[in-house]
Order: structure tokens, then C-alpha cells, then sequence
């Protein structure tokens, strides 16, 4: 363990900071002191209902707040924060106007536009003008399938205004990925792009659109333009139900934006887990809980301040997409980036920060590791001086990066590695304004929220690996599962381990320092890149293939990352070779999405399985890395782990 800190804020610094503004409004208002975090922190979760009431007053939230703060504090899941408000999320992500630019987009090289919030407003009025004429009203499903645009944002806040549910994926999602989400939840809408760029390469997806489009329940497909942006032809379908985005506005003319007054448990976004055991689960989140929690993670931990720049390397398939989004609410311009980080060149993120001025830089910790192994220094070749926080998310940062970041990128800022998820919408760990940086250790639980480790008998630890946990609610516990009607899909996920208490599914060890470390995830999902998939969405694709009896997935941790190794059990007669590999990752790539291909595959004569017949990709996991079966007698056939035992492909 490294006691010697990588940065330590100074006085001065933490003096200024949005942290320190919020806890002289909760002293003012509670009469208690906060002369460092710790103190700050056991009182937002000791005091939940005077926390968050402080949160909703600090931001000045839009809306009428009611008299009861919370219900049933101790119920996880249960628990009502603001059960009385009305409110509505796009309102407050529209509260400021005029012709200062809300977001700047950049697509590779081959597209930059800036947008300015009255233009913003424009186009969300025009977008809820023509959905409303389409029939869209509050608690109407709208799928997207869309690169990380301002039209897509335009199209989300349109939805929200309203009072639809918004959902989103990426373009690169094959079509049985895309369906397998939104044939879930039956949008009344489908929007989708004309195309995108990746690496350079022009990526057509009008035909995956048009076969989505005819299995959804939805009556219109809204295309919108990118490829046409660009200057490229593009053929539109000649059909009645799919519109491109200028004729679907083009009847209206903008006006003010009328916002619905919703409940604070109204739904916002429906989200999706990663598959690892069906098809996706539907996570539901509310409007008012993603408003702040997301306010205060912008504002407080991340110390942005209105009209300051910040971006966020993800696409529309990552909960870190709603995250971004969010920065409107907080006055922020927001920094869009669709394509390849490395295209044209592998500076070209580093080139947008330092000529759009980022001041809150977010990215992957898989992004931190390639830039580092290309040999770049962005500290010898970009200025920086504008960035006072870089964030890191999706997958542990590894201690060599930590110190990269202040060798190799810049050496005067915060570096803010966190970590959460799409179950939750925002981070149990993060940044802590007020703290030093340690190598390898995210600093601390973020406000209201109540994180612990503990060993399997439920006690805390320090200094031992045990479950992330978080025995007190929140605001963005997910409000339920989709098609879940008797809560037991919910209940198990997160508070079956634990009566009462949510279990996220990490590995994590307090420090000495006070920090967390999170080994990695506890459960099956696969983490490759920092991007969480299923193994669920493997075995869809390659258990169609009549070469393969049976597949089993994992992932390995390799070079500071996690790599996705899948095993087959072949037919009869059947040899893995260089042709069969290339089919297999060619039907994962078109089916689930690029980030599911495996980067090794492993031929096995047998799967090791539970009594009950599941597949245990949690013991071949464990004797893959080494680690000791702890649950041999559950299995029928328990010596078929030795066949997973020092294979050599996976060594190198």
C-alpha cells in the first residue's frame, strides 16, 4: 500500500470548491459543522431526509417539492423519496436559455457542430410538437438506436418532456441485440440514424433498421441524419412508417416547450443489464432520482460550475450517455464524441480537449491503459492547463495508469476514478474533491450513500475483499423491473444476498487511506474495455451454429483489463480452425455487437454444470485464474474443471 498520495488538493483549492459551497448551505441550514469529508458523508446518510431536502434546495430544482421528504426509510427496496412532488427532468435539463452553445459535437474527423441552447430549445419543441401529433403521451415507450449526437439528445429531452420512457442503445448492436432489449418494453417509437462513421469506415445501418422496425411494436421509425451531414448520399427506405428528421419537424415551427408535471417516481430511462443470464433485464429509473443524483455528482464531487465543458468518452448503449446528458441540468456544455477514440489519428481526443477547452475530461480506465501503451505523453504535446478533473469509469483503473495520469497526461488536477453502474445510474465510489489521490484507490463513497464491505456473513471489513454493498436507500434505486409484476426479478438481483441491503456484485476492499478498491465484478457478467455484457448474448449467437453443441464464457483478467474467453464443446467430428473461429466471431460481431467478440476461444471436450443443469461459469472462471472451487460438490460432474485447468492459449 502507498501512503505517499499521487495529488493533494491545497487549501485554497478545496476552499473554492462546489463541495465546500454545499456543506456551508447544510451547516447554515443544520447548525452542524463539515471541517472534512468524512463528517460531511455520516451526515448525508445518517440524516437522509434532511440530505437530500438540502440537495433539492442547493439546485434549485423546477417543481413542487411537497411536504414529505421520505417514506419508509428503512424498506430497500420500499423506500419513497419526495412521494408528494411534481416535477418534470426535461425542464430542468432546459432551464438555461440563450445563444451561449450547449453542446459541441464531434464525429471522427468528419463532422464538427456547435448548438446553442436556444437552438436546443427549438428542436425539442419542434420534436414535441411532432410526437405529440403522433400520439405520444406520458408513459410511452421510445427506443433508440442512435450515435451520441444533439439530435439524440434533442429526441430524449422531446420524450421526457412529455413524459415518455426513453431507452437507448448503440448502431454497432446487431439486430437480435437491439431486439432483445426494445422488443421488451413495446416503443410506440423507433428512432434510429442513416448511418455512422467508425475508424474511418462508413457504417450503413438503414437495412438492420428497416428489419428492426418491422418486429416492433412501434408505428413510425424517426431516421435521424449523420451520414447526410457528412455529405454522403443516402437512400431512405421509400416506406410510410420511417420519416427522416426534417420531415417529421418540418410541420411545426418552435415555440416554448411545454413540460407535463410528473411524479418524482415517473419513469425516465429504461436501461438493460447485461444479459449474463437471458435476455437483458429492464431496468426502470425515475425521473426525479436521476435528476439528483446526477446534480450532485456533476456538481459537488466532479466541482463543474455552469458553462464549464465536460465530456464523457460513450456511446448511447452506456449508462455514462444519460450520465453526460445530465450536465445540462447543471448549466454545462456538453462535449459529444461518436466514433473511434484512435480515428483519424490516435491524438484526436486529445486534439478535441485542447482546442474545445474541456474542463471535466471522462473516459474509460481501457482508454487511459491504450494511450499509455502507444507511447503517447499528451502532457509533451497538448495544453491541458483547462482540465481540472479527468474521470475514469467501466473497469478498475490500474495503479500504473493512476500514475500515468499525472506523468504522462497532466500533473496539476483531480483525478476522479469511479465506479457504479446502469443498476444504479451513477457511482457508489468517486470523486472526493477535499481528499488526496492514492494509486490504484477511488477515494471514497459519494454523498447519501451508504456503502460498506462486507464478508459473506454480512459483516464489515476493512482491508479485506468482501461484496460492495449499500444498506440505506437512495434516489436511484430502480423504481422496478419491466414486465416484472411481482418484484422478484428486482428483488433477487440486488437484495437476495442481503435482507434489506443492496448488494451491487462487486468485489471491493476498503484501504487504510480510506479509499475503495474494486477487484472486479463478483458475479458472471463479462467486463472487457471497461464496457459490461452478458454471456447470455454469446450463447444466443453461437449455440445457433450447428458446429457447436455448447459454449461457456468468461471473462480473464489480462494486461490490466478483462478479455472475453469463450469455450465450445463442438459436434462430432468438428475442429476448431481458422475458419470456424473467423464464423463464430463473425456471428457474435453482427448478432450481439463488436465489444462481445471473444478474444480467445478454446476448444473443451466438456462443460462442467450444476446438479440442476445450469452451465457454472463462476468455478471455470476461478480455476482459470487459479483460484480454489469452493463448490465441487454442487456439481455433476465436477472433473470436468480440470479440463479448464493451465490451458496454454490462455497464457499468452
Amino acid at each position: 500500500m502507498n501512503d505517499t498520495p499521487l495529488w493533494t488538493p491545497d487549501e485554497r483549492r478545496i476552499a473554492n470548491t462546489v463541495m465546500r459551497e454545499f456543506a456551508d448551505f447544510a451547516q447554515q441550514r443544520t447548525g452542524r459543522s463539515f471541517a472534512n469529508f468524512q463528517q460531511l458523508h455520516q451526515w448525508s446518510v445518517t440524516e437522509l431526509e434532511q440530505f437530500w431536502d438540502a440537495i433539492w434546495d442547493y439546485f434549485e430544482v423546477v417543481g413542487h417539492k411537497g411536504d414529505t421528504l421520505l417514506t419508509d426509510a428503512h424498506k430497500m427496496p420500499g423506500a419513497r423519496f419526495f412521494p408528494e412532488a411534481k416535477l418534470n427532468f426535461a425542464q430542468n435539463m432546459l432551464r438555461t436559455m440563450g445563444g451561449d452553445v450547449a453542446m459541441i459535437f464531434r464525429g471522427e474527423d468528419k463532422l464538427r457542430t456547435e448548438t446553442s441552447w436556444d437552438e436546443l430549445h427549438a428542436l425539442v419543441s419542434q420534436l414535441q410538437q411532432a410526437m405529440r401529433a403522433q400520439g405520444v403521451k406520458a408513459g410511452d415507450r421510445i427506443a433508440a438506436m442512435t450515435p451520441n449526437t444533439p439530435e439524440t439528445i434533442a429526441c430524449m429531452l422531446a420524450a421526457s418532456s412529455i413524459g415518455a420512457i426513453w431507452s437507448s442503445c448503440s448502431p454497432d448492436f446487431g439486430e437480435k441485440g437491439v431486439m432483445d432489449r426494445f422488443g421488451q418494453i413495446e416503443p410506440v417509437m423507433f428512432i434510429a440514424c442513416d448511418g455512422y462513421w467508425y475508424n474511418g469506415k462508413r457504417i450503413d445501418v438503414l437495412d438492420k433498421t428497416c428489419a428492426i422496425s418491422d418486429q416492433l411494436s412501434s408505428t413510425m421509425t424517426l431516421v435521424l441524419p449523420y451520414l447526410s451531414r457528412c455529405g454522403e448520399v443516402v437512400e431512405m427506405p421509400q416506406r410510410g412508417d420511417i420519416i427522416g428528421l426534417q420531415d417529421f419537424i418540418a410541420p411545426y415551427e418552435a415555440k416554448p416547450v411545454t413540460f407535463e408535471q410528473l411524479a418524482f417516481e415517473h419513469p425516465l430511462y429504461i436501461m438493460f443489464s447485461s444479459g449474463t443470464t437471458g435476455v437483458p433485464k429492464c431496468i426502470v429509473h425515475c425521473a426525479g432520482g436521476v435528476l439528483l443524483q446526477h446534480l450532485k455528482e456533476h456538481r459537488i464531487h466532479n466541482g463543474c460550475r455552469p458553462g464549464e465543458r465536460v465530456f464523457y468518452f460513450t456511446t448511447c448503449g452506456w449508462m455514462m450517455w444519460n450520465w453526460l446528458a445530465s450536465g445540462l441540468a447543471a448549466g454545462l456544455t456538453l462535449m459529444l464524441y461518436d466514433g473511434s477514440p484512435f480515428a483519424p489519428d490516435n491524438k484526436v481526443i486529445f486534439d478535441y480537449a485542447e482546442q474545445d477547452r474541456f474542463n471535466f475530461f471522462g473516459t474509460s480506465a481501457k482508454f487511459i491503459d491504450a494511450v499509455r501503451n502507444q507511447g503517447q505523453r499528451p502532457i509533451d504535446t497538448h495544453d491541458l492547463s483547462s482540465v481540472h478533473t479527468i474521470g475514469s469509469t467501466g473497469s478498475p483503473l490500474a495503479p500504473e495508469n493512476f500514475r500515468f495520469v499525472y506523468d504522462g497526461i497532466s500533473s496539476d488536477l483531480h483525478l476522479a476514478s469511479v465506479s457504479g453502474g446502469t443498476d444504479i445510474i451513477g457511482c457508489f465510489v468517486g470523486a472526493v474533491p477535499w481528499e488526496p489521490v492514492y494509486v490504484g484507490e477511488i477515494q471514497g463513497a459519494v454523498l447519501g450513500m451508504a456503502v460498506d464491505v462486507w464478508d459473506d456473513g454480512g459483516n464489515p471489513v476493512r482491508q479485506e475483499k468482501g461484496e460492495l454493498v449499500c444498506h440505506k436507500p437512495f434516489p436511484t434505486m430502480p423504481i422496478e423491473f419491466w414486465n416484472d409484476p411481482d418484484g422478484s426479478k428486482y428483488h433477487d438481483a440486488y437484495f437476495a444476498r442481503f435482507d434489506n441491503v443492496w448488494c451491487h456484485g462487486d468485489f471491493a476492499e476498503w484501504t487504510q487511506n480510506g479509499g475503495m478498491i474494486i477487484h472486479g465484478r463478483s458475479d458472471a457478467t463479462l467486463n472487457p474495455g471497461g464496457v459490461r455484457i452478458g454471456t447470455a448474448e454469446i450463447y444466443n449467437q453461437v449455440e445457433q451454429m450447428p458446429q457447436i453443441e455448447e459454449a461457456l464464457c468468461i471473462g480473464q483478467s489480462w494486461q490490466s483489463d478483462t478479455r472475453v474467453v469463450l469455450f465450445v464443446r463442438l459436434a462430432e467430428g468438428v475442429q476448431l480452425d481458422a475458419d470456424l473461429e473467423k464464423s463464430i466471431r463473425s456471428k457474435i460481431r453482427s448478432g450481439a455487437s463488436p465489444r462481445h467478440v471473444p478474444a480467445v476461444i478454446v476448444p473443451v471436450a466438456d462443460i462442467p454444470r450444476t446438479k440442476s443443469g445450469k452451465i457454472t461459469e463462476l468455478a471455470v472462471r476461478d480455476i482459470v485464474h487459479g483460484r480454489e472451487i469452493k463448490n465441487r460438490e454442487a456439481l455433476a460432474n465436477p472433473e470436468a474443471l480440470e479440463l479448464f485447468a493451465d490451458i496454454p492459449a490462455l497464457q499468452s
